[in-house]
């Protein structure tokens, strides 16, 4: 893989979108990385890359970022969206502020540096977008109402932009994380899942790593799943 690659990871100060960071480094891309902790620029800086703190919820920080990666390194080869965690209730209970909130947190941290991304890689007749989603966007849990709402939307969302950018070379597709080990660990979630074991966010990452990658260099539009097999008959 060429030295000059470059992935812009939002929302990856932690759990699964550090876990991509680090894994992409590893393979030899340039790392430009989005966090309102702090963490997504110090784990930059140990990287070797670029580092905004900030919120995948503002376009004017999405904004610095896309700018600060296009004007240090040159090109976006690979935008990996990363998310953190928006409002649960029982259904009928969640306020529309919250449902608001829950769009943002799931739908629009991925419209939002798309929109700003897809030039970039359209220019360039080449890119690789990845949304790390949920399990649940299809077999949606009460657990986790507005994540899966939102994240069913961000399924046909992809599908749209994979149709619309296909013909440029731009390619994009969704992890589906289910029980991760950046999550609290219960009994009763490891014992619902066939492999009888949490996933972990390396593996995540790994996954991400390989719709980067040019080895799926075919794939696009797609939903991935990635959850020991707690999915497996939708």
């Amino acid at each position: 893989m060429s030295e000059n690659k470059v992935a812009v990871i939002t929302a990856g100060g932690s759990g699964m979108g550090a876990a991509s960071a680090r894994r992409l480094a590893a393979d030899g891309f340039k790392v430009a990385i989005l966090s309102s902790s702090g963490k997504g620029e110090a784990l930059a800086a140990e990287l070797g890359g670029i580092g905004v703190t900030g919120s995948n919820q503002s376009n004017d920080d999405l904004k610095r970022l896309i700018d600060l990666a296009v004007s240090t390194f040159g090109r976006i080869d690979v935008l990996v969206n990363s998310a953190g965690h928006g409002p649960r209730a029982e259904i009928t209970a969640i306020t529309d502020e919250d449902w608001h909130k829950g769009m943002d947190v799931y739908l629009m941290n991925v419209v939002r540096p798309v929109r700003l991304v897809a030039p970039v890689m359209k220019a360039q007749k080449s890119g690789s977008i990845v949304n790390i989603s949920t399990a649940w966007a299809f077999e949606p849990s009460s657990m986790f109402p507005t994540s899966a709402v939102f994240r069913a939307g961000l399924a046909a969302y992809t599908k749209i932009f994979a149709d619309t950018y296909a013909a440029d070379n731009i390619r994009i597709n969704n992890v589906l994380p289910g029980w991760i080990d950046s999550l609290p660990g219960t009994e009763e979630r490891r014992e619902s899942v066939p492999m009888k074991r949490y996933g972990t966010s390396e593996e995540i990452a790994a996954t991400v790593a390989f719709l980067a990658s040019e080895g799926a260099g075919y794939i696009t539009g797609q939903n991935i799943r990635v959850d020991g097999g707690l999915t497996r008959s939708v």
